[in-house]
Protein backbone atom coordinates (compact mmCIF):
# COMPACT_ATOMS: atom_id res chain seq x y z
CA UNK A 1 0.00 0.00 0.00
CA UNK A 2 1.19 3.51 -0.81
CA UNK A 3 2.29 5.42 2.34
CA UNK A 4 -0.42 8.05 1.84
CA UNK A 5 -3.08 5.34 1.64
CA UNK A 6 -1.70 3.66 4.77
CA UNK A 7 -1.93 6.95 6.65
CA UNK A 8 -5.55 7.30 5.55
CA UNK A 9 -6.55 3.69 6.28
CA UNK A 10 -4.58 3.20 9.48
CA UNK A 11 -7.27 4.31 11.94
CA UNK A 12 -10.25 2.47 10.34
CA UNK A 13 -8.29 -0.78 10.12
CA UNK A 14 -7.04 -0.47 13.69
CA UNK A 15 -10.54 0.29 15.01
CA UNK A 16 -12.01 -2.71 13.19
CA UNK A 17 -9.26 -4.96 14.53
CA UNK A 18 -9.72 -3.72 18.10
CA UNK A 19 -13.46 -4.26 18.01
CA UNK A 20 -13.01 -7.83 16.83
CA UNK A 21 -9.72 -8.93 18.39
CA UNK A 22 -8.67 -6.40 21.02
CA UNK A 23 -8.92 -6.63 24.80
CA UNK A 24 -12.39 -6.02 26.23
CA UNK A 25 -12.32 -7.58 29.70
CA UNK A 26 -9.70 -5.60 31.62
CA UNK A 27 -10.95 -4.42 35.05
CA UNK A 28 -10.91 -0.73 34.06
CA UNK A 29 -12.79 -1.23 30.80
CA UNK A 30 -16.54 -0.83 30.54
CA UNK A 31 -16.56 2.27 32.73
CA UNK A 32 -16.70 5.98 32.00
CA UNK A 33 -15.69 6.86 35.56
CA UNK A 34 -12.69 9.18 35.09
CA UNK A 35 -11.36 8.26 38.56
CA UNK A 36 -11.03 4.58 37.69
CA UNK A 37 -9.66 5.33 34.23
CA UNK A 38 -7.13 7.79 35.68
CA UNK A 39 -6.03 5.29 38.33
CA UNK A 40 -5.50 2.57 35.73
CA UNK A 41 -3.51 4.85 33.43
CA UNK A 42 -1.20 5.94 36.26
CA UNK A 43 -0.64 2.36 37.42
CA UNK A 44 0.04 1.22 33.85
CA UNK A 45 2.86 3.72 33.40
CA UNK A 46 6.00 1.56 32.99
CA UNK A 47 4.17 -1.44 34.49
CA UNK A 48 2.62 -4.46 32.76
CA UNK A 49 -1.11 -5.19 32.87
CA UNK A 50 -0.66 -8.51 34.69
CA UNK A 51 1.22 -6.78 37.50
CA UNK A 52 -1.25 -3.91 37.77
CA UNK A 53 -4.54 -5.87 37.99
CA UNK A 54 -4.26 -7.09 41.63
CA UNK A 55 -2.95 -3.70 42.81
CA UNK A 56 -5.76 -1.92 40.98
CA UNK A 57 -8.39 -4.08 42.65
CA UNK A 58 -6.91 -3.69 46.16
CA UNK A 59 -6.48 0.07 45.72
CA UNK A 60 -10.11 0.52 44.66
CA UNK A 61 -11.33 -1.61 47.54
CA UNK A 62 -9.66 0.84 49.94
CA UNK A 63 -10.15 4.06 47.91
CA UNK A 64 -13.34 3.50 45.88
CA UNK A 65 -13.68 7.10 44.73
CA UNK A 66 -11.79 10.34 44.36
CA UNK A 67 -13.13 11.86 47.59
CA UNK A 68 -11.94 8.86 49.63
CA UNK A 69 -8.48 9.08 48.12
CA UNK A 70 -8.25 12.83 48.66
CA UNK A 71 -9.18 12.46 52.35
CA UNK A 72 -6.85 9.50 53.02
CA UNK A 73 -3.58 9.84 54.94
CA UNK A 74 -0.44 9.51 52.84
CA UNK A 75 0.77 6.45 54.76
CA UNK A 76 -2.38 4.56 53.79
CA UNK A 77 -1.99 5.48 50.13
CA UNK A 78 1.66 4.45 50.09
CA UNK A 79 0.89 1.17 51.87
CA UNK A 80 -1.56 0.19 49.12
CA UNK A 81 0.99 1.14 46.45
CA UNK A 82 3.98 -0.59 48.10
CA UNK A 83 5.51 -3.17 45.77
CA UNK A 84 4.25 -1.57 42.55
CA UNK A 85 7.32 0.67 42.26
CA UNK A 86 7.86 4.17 40.86
CA UNK A 87 6.46 5.62 44.06
CA UNK A 88 6.29 9.18 42.79
CA UNK A 89 3.20 7.98 40.90
CA UNK A 90 1.41 7.34 44.19
CA UNK A 91 2.46 10.66 45.69
CA UNK A 92 1.34 12.51 42.56
CA UNK A 93 -1.93 10.57 42.46
CA UNK A 94 -2.67 11.57 46.06
CA UNK A 95 -1.66 15.19 45.42
CA UNK A 96 -3.85 15.36 42.32
CA UNK A 97 -6.84 13.96 44.21
CA UNK A 98 -6.46 16.64 46.88
CA UNK A 99 -6.08 19.33 44.21
CA UNK A 100 -9.24 18.15 42.42
CA UNK A 101 -11.12 18.16 45.72
CA UNK A 102 -9.94 21.69 46.50
CA UNK A 103 -10.02 23.39 43.09
CA UNK A 104 -12.51 21.38 40.98
CA UNK A 105 -15.24 20.73 43.57
CA UNK A 106 -14.23 17.09 43.68
CA UNK A 107 -15.06 16.51 39.99
CA UNK A 108 -12.37 15.21 37.66
CA UNK A 109 -11.66 17.91 35.03
CA UNK A 110 -12.89 17.14 31.52
CA UNK A 111 -10.73 19.43 29.40
CA UNK A 112 -7.42 18.07 28.15
CA UNK A 113 -5.42 21.09 29.30
CA UNK A 114 -6.88 20.87 32.81
CA UNK A 115 -6.10 17.15 32.99
CA UNK A 116 -2.55 17.86 31.85
CA UNK A 117 -2.14 20.35 34.70
CA UNK A 118 -2.66 17.65 37.35
CA UNK A 119 0.45 16.28 39.11
CA UNK A 120 1.95 13.17 37.51
CA UNK A 121 0.06 13.42 34.22
CA UNK A 122 1.94 13.90 30.97
CA UNK A 123 0.75 14.46 27.43
CA UNK A 124 0.09 10.83 26.54
CA UNK A 125 -1.62 9.92 29.82
CA UNK A 126 -3.84 13.01 29.66
CA UNK A 127 -4.93 12.11 26.13
CA UNK A 128 -5.71 8.52 27.13
CA UNK A 129 -7.86 9.66 30.08
CA UNK A 130 -9.66 12.23 27.91
CA UNK A 131 -10.34 9.63 25.22
CA UNK A 132 -11.64 6.87 27.49
CA UNK A 133 -13.58 9.04 29.96
CA UNK A 134 -14.81 11.89 27.75
CA UNK A 135 -14.31 10.69 24.14
CA UNK A 136 -12.01 13.59 23.32
CA UNK A 137 -9.52 13.38 20.44
CA UNK A 138 -5.89 13.35 21.47
CA UNK A 139 -2.76 11.46 20.48
CA UNK A 140 -1.11 8.97 22.82
CA UNK A 141 2.51 7.87 22.59
CA UNK A 142 3.52 5.39 25.26
CA UNK A 143 6.18 2.72 24.78
CA UNK A 144 3.86 0.28 23.01
CA UNK A 145 2.59 2.93 20.62
CA UNK A 146 6.10 4.09 19.77
CA UNK A 147 7.00 0.51 18.85
CA UNK A 148 3.91 0.07 16.64
CA UNK A 149 4.42 3.32 14.75
CA UNK A 150 8.17 2.85 14.35
CA UNK A 151 7.68 -0.60 12.85
CA UNK A 152 4.64 0.02 10.66
CA UNK A 153 5.98 3.29 9.22
CA UNK A 154 9.69 2.45 9.30
CA UNK A 155 10.91 5.18 11.64
CA UNK A 156 14.56 4.69 12.56
CA UNK A 157 16.29 5.73 15.75
CA UNK A 158 15.79 5.40 19.48
CA UNK A 159 12.41 6.95 20.47
CA UNK A 160 14.09 8.53 23.49
CA UNK A 161 15.96 10.91 21.19
CA UNK A 162 14.17 14.23 20.86
CA UNK A 163 14.17 14.28 17.05
CA UNK A 164 12.75 10.74 16.82
CA UNK A 165 10.14 11.41 19.49
CA UNK A 166 9.07 14.61 17.74
CA UNK A 167 8.60 12.72 14.51
CA UNK A 168 6.55 10.04 16.25
CA UNK A 169 4.33 12.63 17.94
CA UNK A 170 3.69 14.31 14.59
CA UNK A 171 2.74 10.96 13.06
CA UNK A 172 0.49 10.10 16.02
CA UNK A 173 -1.37 13.39 15.54
CA UNK A 174 -1.80 12.86 11.79
CA UNK A 175 -3.26 9.37 12.25
CA UNK A 176 -6.01 10.41 14.70
CA UNK A 177 -9.53 9.52 13.51
CA UNK A 178 -12.46 11.92 13.67
CA UNK A 179 -14.60 9.39 15.57
CA UNK A 180 -14.33 6.13 17.56
CA UNK A 181 -11.43 7.59 19.54
CA UNK A 182 -11.95 5.14 22.42
CA UNK A 183 -11.62 2.05 20.19
CA UNK A 184 -8.71 3.63 18.32
CA UNK A 185 -6.79 4.51 21.49
CA UNK A 186 -7.43 1.09 23.01
CA UNK A 187 -6.45 -0.52 19.71
CA UNK A 188 -3.03 1.16 19.73
CA UNK A 189 -2.44 -0.11 23.27
CA UNK A 190 -3.72 -3.60 22.47
CA UNK A 191 -1.72 -3.98 19.27
CA UNK A 192 1.53 -3.12 21.00
CA UNK A 193 0.81 -5.24 24.07
CA UNK A 194 -0.50 -8.40 22.38
CA UNK A 195 0.87 -8.60 18.82
CA UNK A 196 3.59 -6.03 18.13
CA UNK A 197 5.60 -7.05 21.16
CA UNK A 198 9.24 -6.23 21.74
CA UNK A 199 10.34 -9.86 21.26
CA UNK A 200 8.66 -12.45 19.02
CA UNK A 201 5.98 -10.21 17.47
CA UNK A 202 2.98 -12.07 16.05
CA UNK A 203 3.14 -10.44 12.65
CA UNK A 204 0.82 -12.96 10.97
CA UNK A 205 -2.11 -11.82 13.11
CA UNK A 206 -1.45 -8.09 12.70
CA UNK A 207 -3.92 -6.03 10.63
CA UNK A 208 -0.95 -4.21 9.08
CA UNK A 209 1.18 -7.28 8.31
CA UNK A 210 1.15 -6.70 4.54
CA UNK A 211 2.06 -3.01 4.82
CA UNK A 212 4.41 -2.95 7.81
CA UNK A 213 7.77 -1.48 6.84
CA UNK A 214 9.64 -3.50 9.48
CA UNK A 215 8.10 -6.79 8.36
CA UNK A 216 8.71 -6.16 4.66
CA UNK A 217 12.37 -5.45 5.36
CA UNK A 218 12.81 -8.10 8.09
CA UNK A 219 13.69 -5.39 10.63
CA UNK A 220 11.27 -6.22 13.46
CA UNK A 221 14.24 -6.72 15.76
CA UNK A 222 15.82 -3.39 14.76
CA UNK A 223 12.78 -1.13 15.08
CA UNK A 224 12.34 0.85 17.15
CA UNK A 225 16.01 1.63 17.65
CA UNK A 226 17.59 0.52 20.92
CA UNK A 227 18.63 2.84 23.72
CA UNK A 228 22.37 3.59 23.48
CA UNK A 229 24.17 1.26 25.87
CA UNK A 230 25.78 2.66 28.97
CA UNK A 231 26.94 1.07 32.18
CA UNK A 232 24.51 1.08 35.10
CA UNK A 233 26.01 2.62 38.25
CA UNK A 234 26.39 0.34 41.27
CA UNK A 235 25.68 1.72 44.74
CA UNK A 236 25.97 0.14 48.18
CA UNK A 237 24.41 0.81 51.56
CA UNK A 238 24.01 -0.83 54.95
CA UNK A 239 20.58 -1.11 56.58
CA UNK A 240 20.19 -1.31 60.34
CA UNK A 241 17.57 -3.65 61.76
CA UNK A 242 17.27 -2.23 65.27
CA UNK A 243 15.27 -4.89 67.13
CA UNK A 244 13.62 -4.65 70.52
CA UNK A 245 10.93 -6.95 71.88
CA UNK A 246 9.72 -8.07 68.46
CA UNK A 247 9.64 -4.50 67.10
CA UNK A 248 11.93 -2.79 64.60
CA UNK A 249 12.72 0.89 64.10
CA UNK A 250 11.65 2.48 60.81
CA UNK A 251 12.35 5.88 59.28
CA UNK A 252 10.16 7.63 56.76
CA UNK A 253 11.92 8.27 53.45
CA UNK A 254 11.88 11.87 52.26
CA UNK A 255 10.18 12.86 49.05
CA UNK A 256 11.32 13.24 46.39
CA UNK A 257 13.83 10.43 46.18
CA UNK A 258 13.79 6.65 45.98
CA UNK A 259 11.02 5.11 48.07
CA UNK A 260 9.87 8.63 48.99
CA UNK A 261 6.98 8.51 51.47
CA UNK A 262 7.61 4.87 52.43
CA UNK A 263 8.90 3.56 55.75
CA UNK A 264 12.36 2.04 55.53
CA UNK A 265 15.22 0.89 57.72
CA UNK A 266 17.84 3.38 58.95
CA UNK A 267 20.88 3.40 56.67
CA UNK A 268 24.60 4.07 56.98
CA UNK A 269 27.54 3.81 54.57
CA UNK A 270 28.30 0.23 53.54
CA UNK A 271 31.76 0.33 55.19
CA UNK A 272 30.58 1.90 58.46
CA UNK A 273 30.54 0.12 61.82
CA UNK A 274 26.84 -0.77 62.31
CA UNK A 275 27.05 -0.58 66.11
CA UNK A 276 28.48 2.95 65.91
CA UNK A 277 25.81 3.88 63.38
CA UNK A 278 23.16 2.64 65.81
CA UNK A 279 24.77 4.67 68.60
CA UNK A 280 24.57 7.80 66.45
CA UNK A 281 20.81 7.26 66.36
CA UNK A 282 20.72 6.99 70.16
CA UNK A 283 20.69 3.19 70.58
CA UNK A 284 23.29 0.90 72.10
CA UNK A 285 23.79 -2.52 70.52
CA UNK A 286 25.91 -5.21 72.17
CA UNK A 287 26.09 -7.30 68.99
CA UNK A 288 25.66 -6.79 65.25
CA UNK A 289 24.72 -9.81 63.17
CA UNK A 290 25.37 -9.77 59.43
CA UNK A 291 22.29 -10.81 57.45
CA UNK A 292 22.30 -12.12 53.86
CA UNK A 293 23.05 -9.32 51.40
CA UNK A 294 20.46 -8.31 48.82
CA UNK A 295 20.43 -6.31 45.60
CA UNK A 296 17.68 -4.25 44.03
CA UNK A 297 17.59 -2.71 40.55
CA UNK A 298 16.17 0.73 39.86
CA UNK A 299 15.78 2.39 36.47
CA UNK A 300 19.14 4.17 36.61
CA UNK A 301 21.25 2.19 39.11
CA UNK A 302 21.59 -1.03 41.07
CA UNK A 303 21.62 -0.93 44.87
CA UNK A 304 23.50 -3.50 46.97
CA UNK A 305 22.14 -3.77 50.52
CA UNK A 306 23.93 -5.24 53.53
CA UNK A 307 21.45 -5.64 56.41
CA UNK A 308 22.67 -5.81 60.03
CA UNK A 309 20.58 -7.15 62.89
CA UNK A 310 21.19 -5.22 66.11
CA UNK A 311 19.23 -6.01 69.31
CA UNK A 312 18.92 -2.72 71.21
CA UNK A 313 17.32 -1.20 74.28
CA UNK A 314 14.37 0.96 73.32
CA UNK A 315 14.31 4.33 75.11
CA UNK A 316 11.24 5.38 77.05
CA UNK A 317 11.16 8.87 75.46
CA UNK A 318 9.00 9.59 72.42
CA UNK A 319 10.63 8.99 69.04
CA UNK A 320 11.56 11.85 66.76
CA UNK A 321 9.09 12.75 63.99
CA UNK A 322 9.64 10.48 61.01
CA UNK A 323 10.51 7.44 63.14
CA UNK A 324 8.34 4.67 64.50
CA UNK A 325 8.61 1.22 66.07
CA UNK A 326 6.72 -1.46 64.16
CA UNK A 327 5.96 -4.96 65.37
CA UNK A 328 7.27 -7.62 63.01
CA UNK A 329 3.78 -9.15 63.15
CA UNK A 330 2.37 -5.95 61.60
CA UNK A 331 4.51 -5.92 58.44
CA UNK A 332 1.66 -6.81 56.10
CA UNK A 333 -0.14 -3.48 56.41
CA UNK A 334 2.95 -1.24 56.40
CA UNK A 335 4.10 0.97 53.52
CA UNK A 336 7.50 -0.65 52.99
CA UNK A 337 9.76 -0.86 49.92
CA UNK A 338 9.85 -4.36 48.47
CA UNK A 339 13.49 -5.18 49.39
CA UNK A 340 12.98 -3.90 52.96
CA UNK A 341 9.84 -6.01 53.30
CA UNK A 342 11.76 -9.10 52.15
CA UNK A 343 14.58 -8.42 54.60
CA UNK A 344 12.13 -8.11 57.50
CA UNK A 345 10.06 -11.10 56.44
CA UNK A 346 13.24 -13.17 56.54
CA UNK A 347 13.93 -11.91 60.10
CA UNK A 348 10.34 -12.64 61.13
CA UNK A 349 10.52 -16.14 59.71
CA UNK A 350 13.90 -16.97 61.22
Amino acid sequence: MHPASLHRDFAPRLIAWQQGHGRHDLPWQGTLDPYRIWLSEIMLQQTQVETVIPYYSRFLARFPDLATLAAAPEDSVMAHWAGLGYYSRARNLHAAAKLIAAEHNGRFPQQLDAILDLPGIGRSTAAAIAAFAFEQRGAILDGNVKRVLARVFGIDGWPGEKAVETRLWALAEVLLPESDIRAYTQGLMDLGATLCTRACPRCGACPFSDDCSARRQGRQGELPGARPKKSIPEKATAMLILLHGGEILLEKRPAPGIWGGLWSLPECPAAADPARAAASLGYRAETAGRCPARSHSFTHFRLHIQPWLLPVERPFVAEEPGRLWLALDDLDGAALPTPVRRILEAIRGA
